[in-house]
């Protein structure tokens, strides 16, 4: 990889009462997440693997990474947003709290009758959809979800099984969600979307809430060590947002971890807007041609920015062939480390750490990040092999579209 391959556009720490506030998004409200996620009988916290062998290899302290591949048997994180928005939607309509909203309760005769039968569409690239369609599949519910142009039939074919009214559109994925929203407005549907606007931030509030169970889950893993680094990927900036303000809520904007953001350069949009650092919102169109499908979005999520913006220190744009690596190393460890099984998207904060140390080329972004030999990294792998075809393309034959004369 040349230095060049990367662009990074560095803010550093801020302090003061004018930055975001990050409560929402704090240990208080992750207990309850995590409380509601607890209550479906498929619950089990998912594994944070400790990459010690790797640690020592790449010359930090320690590296950690949350393995989602097993979260609720959907190979993806994106479930635990999906599912605590559908749930935070049905206590609305029956005037409750979703703390006294447990799954028991949800698929209850009495809830049914109460609440009828609801829609709710999405657009997805795959891992959101299919936890959307789980979710109303579970609570005897229906599901619209369309995605955009090229993605994966395994994925289309996943959110089918779930009894979803699914399709692959001719769209981009902003488009798609644009054709999300005129069902909701043609049809009365309810729109479950992580991409905020003027307007609609309830639900994509609702969603990042339900993303900081796996950061609660991750800290508690850590029995009291500290990661000095956290690296997030980003689409539209949702969960990298949430995740970002469970660590500054947790710990203070002047104690917590330096937070690092990554996104594939063919849909950089976070970074983009980051770099402009107008306090405007700067979007990508047409389309975005990277093997990290689930980070392909042109328009960031107004309440994600905006944790972003105040609580982040980096943002990185970079190649396809960076998550690559991410997913070679993850999926064939040193001896000693837990294998992880991880797709494009996940991969993509562990390949940039593995190349940032490993490469030469890179010693003045490392310098910039901070990274030492005291460093505690944590990552998290966000999908499994959602699309094994390709999964086995990039991993055994190192094949992938964009990049593969690399």
């Amino acid at each position: 990889m040349s230095k060049n391959d990367i662009k990074a556009v560095h803010f550093g720490k801020r302090t003061g009462a004018e930055l975001y506030s990050v409560e929402r998004f704090g240990p208080e409200t992750a207990g309850k997440a995590r409380g509601f996620h607890r209550s479906f009988p498929e619950y089990k916290e998912t594994p944070l693997a400790d990459l010690r062998s790797l640690a020592k290899e790449l010359g930090v302290a320690s590296i950690h990474v949350k393995d989602e591949s097993y979260r609720f048997g959907l190979n993806a994180f994106k479930v635990l947003g999906g599912s605590y928005t559908i749930g935070n939607y049905i206590a609305g309509k029956l005037g409750v709290d979703i703390s006294e909203l447990p799954y028991e309760k949800l698929v209850s005769p009495e809830v049914k009758e109460k609440i009828g039968q609801i829609t709710f569409v999405t657009a997805t690239d795959g891992n959101h959809g299919r936890g959307i369609a789980w979710t109303a599949n579970r609570l005897g519910q229906k599901s619209v979800v369309y995605m955009p142009k090229g993605s994966a039939q395994e994925r289309l074919q996943n959110i089918r099984a779930l009894g979803a009214d699914a399709s692959i559109t001719e769209l981009n994925y902003d488009d798609a969600v644009r054709l999300a929203k005129e069902g909701q407005d043609k049809n009365g549907w309810v729109l479950v979307q992580d991409t905020a606007w003027e307007g609609y931030e309830e639900i994509p509030g609702w969603i990042m809430e339900g993303y900081t169970t796996m950061a609660a889950e991750a800290t508690e893993q850590l029995q009291g060590e500290k990661p000095t680094h956290i690296f997030l990927q980003a689409g539209v900036g949702a969960m990298s947002g949430a995740i970002c303000g469970y660590f500054a809520s947790l710990y203070g904007d002047e104690d917590r971890p330096v937070i690092t953001i990554v996104e594939p350069d063919q849909a950089d949009c976070i970074f983009r807007t980051a770099q402009a650092n107008d306090g405007k919102l700067h979007f990508v169109t047409g389309n975005m041609n990277s093997i990290m499908a689930g980070l392909c979005c042109g328009e960031p999520c107004t309440i994600g920015w905006n944790v972003l913006r105040d609580h982040a220190d980096h943002f990185i744009s970079m190649p396809d062939y960076v998550a690559a690596e991410g997913m070679r190393i993850l999926g064939n460890p040193l001896p000693g480390d837990d294998r992880v099984i991880s797709g494009e998207s996940g991969a993509a904060t562990l390949g940039f750490v593995a190349e940032v140390l490993r490469n030469e080329e890179l010693k003045e972004l490392k310098e910039a990040l901070g990274l030492d030999q005291d460093s505690r990294i944590l990552c998290f792998s966000t999908e499994g092999d959602t699309d094994r075809e390709n999964y086995r393309r990039i991993v055994w034959d190192g094949l992938y579209p964009s990049y593969e004369n690399k």
